[in-house]
């Protein structure tokens, strides 16, 4: 099918576009709270186009050829270039993030009150940093939207979050932006040394096997954080708590994928001889964040900081599919965070239901919600089925791929991983029953209602993506399949396999 004319810079620059209007109907507006309707329609039409365009660029994207598309590529400045594409990869986190948007958009409609005009930009400049991401092939390009987004969050949490927001957020910042200084450093370094600070070149580049190691621990330092990988996960409980709903939704189903998809864009590839060293290293921190976020989560008594907790052990099976090193384990990480995007995203809306309501996220506050909720239950009782990989949910087949790839590289750690399913099932299950069953014990819950149209219209998208990736996962399979396998057999030349 036809396609539009530099489709990637439409997607990427169409949120920021939408928030120039936005800023422009505040200006123009006698009364800076008449814009506020104003702002939430513009916000909400601006990220629905975007994800139109998003899906166009995914209809004409050729699954069968696994070369970057779509690309754009213009001199910039001091060697560097504007330089975009996408990947079987790369396309389905640019579709994800178009997705949730909306989404986030919607779920923020009426419970943010204030500052209206300044969340709704906020969330439209994270979504183009986010989006640029996934399409930049400069690497500086990559480094300028990778940081970039930190601002935005950082305001958002900061500005619309909880009592303790001011704290969150800059715990936020400054463990996201120290991380990546080495990173910076790296890239700095490299491309003094090659040259050129094209991605896809630098991934034709052979680096000295003795220099590998400190360059693979540079980037490694970055992507761990946002991960956020063990023991460097700290930040992430205290930002989802704190957070409103919506950055929540965008901190689980987006801002965790940028560490995930940064290990697959540089370390693996750039560093062979450097991942393969350090496997044992990246499979240990995987096995203990699977299993001890896990015990972790069960002691929690904030539903927030519970699903806080699971995410970290899930982004856990992703690093161990990721250095796996072969077809099934990448291609199970790649599924298991596009799955963890949606399942992730609606159970804090489903915390969000609650907490609107009640203005409490602790757990012991709750109990005998189904005789009052029967809707929320059950959409709350799938999520939570597919947080822990039931099968034909989309959490059940990244877990069985990340775990089956883990499996052909180390027993042991697909053995220890697998353990972690089995907690994951005891603390979801054991906060479903604590929330939802038994008796109503507290008065305040008496009054509490049902789901209304708008959240029920939040959830049903999200339940569709969520069983029809877990009936048919080849709508992913088939898109990253090329391009994991171009990945994985350049790996493989490279370190002899």
């Amino acid at each position: 099918m036809p396609v539009i004319p530099n489709i990637l810079s439409l997607v990427t620059f169409l949120p920021l576009v939408g928030a120039g209007v936005i800023l422009v109907a505040h200006l123009l507006s006698k009364r800076g709270e008449a814009a506020a309707p104003a702002a939430r329609w513009i916000a909400m039409a601006t990220t629905l186009v975007t994800l139109g365009v998003s899906i166009l660029l995914v209809a004409g994207f050729d699954s069968s050829n696994p070369a970057y598309q779509f690309v754009e590529r213009y001199q910039w400045f001091a060697g560097a270039q504007y330089h975009l594409g996408v990947d079987g990869i790369s396309i389905l986190f640019v579709l994800l993030t178009a997705f949730l948007m909306p989404l986030c958009i919607l779920a923020s409609w009426n419970t943010i009150k204030t500052r209206v005009v300044e969340y709704m930009i906020a969330f439209l400049v994270l979504e183009t940093l986010v989006i640029g991401v996934f399409t930049a092939l400069d690497m500086f390009l990559f480094y300028i939207f990778f940081e970039g987004g930190l601002v935005p969050m950082f305001l958002i949490i900061g500005v619309w979050g909880g009592q303790n927001r001011i704290y969150a957020a800059y715990k936020f910042f400054l463990y996201t932006l120290l991380g990546s200084v080495l990173m910076l450093l790296a890239m700095l370094w490299m491309a003094h040394e090659t040259g050129t600070t094209s991605i896809p070149a630098l991934k034709e580049y052979a680096f000295d096997p003795a220099v590998q190691p400190l360059l693979w621990l540079a980037f490694f330092a970055s992507f761990a954080v946002k991960m956020p990988m063990w023991p460097v996960h700290t930040w992430l409980p205290d930002a989802h708590v704190q957070a409103p709903t919506a950055g929540s939704v965008i901190l689980a189903g987006i801002l965790l994928k940028l560490g995930g998809y940064g290990f697959i864009l540089f370390n693996l590839p750039m560093f062979p001889q450097a991942s393969q060293m350090f496997q044992p290293l990246v499979f240990g921190l995987s096995v203990i964040a699977v299993v001890y976020t896990s015990l972790v989560a069960f002691r929690q008594t904030d539903i927030k900081k519970l699903i806080a907790y699971s995410s970290v052990a899930h982004m856990g099976f992703v690093t161990m599919g990721i250095f796996a090193g072969n077809d099934t384990g990448v291609q199970g990480a790649v599924f298991q965070m596009i799955s963890h995007g949606l399942i992730s995203g609606a159970l804090f809306l489903c915390v969000g239901v609650v907490y609107d309501r009640m203005h409490t996220r602790e757990i012991a506050f709750y109990g005998g919600l189904t005789s009052k909720m029967p809707w929320f239950a059950a959409i709350f009782l799938m999520f939570t089925m597919a947080n822990v990989g039931l099968p034909g949910t989309s959490g059940f087949v990244g877990e069985v791929l990340t775990m089956t790839g883990a499996y052909q590289a180390s027993t042991w750690t697909a053995l220890i991983a697998a353990s972690g399913v089995i907690f994951s099932a005891v603390y979801a299950l054991t906060l479903y029953r604590n929330v939802m069953f038994g008796e109503i014990t507290n008065p305040a819950l008496k009054t509490i209602t049902d789901i209304d149209r708008r959240e029920l219209i939040l959830f049903l998208p999200l339940i569709v993506g969520t069983i029809w990736l877990g009936v048919y996962p080849a709508a992913v399979l088939d898109i990253t399949g090329p391009s994991v396998e171009a990945l994985t057999s350049a790996y493989r030349a490279a370190i002899g396999g």
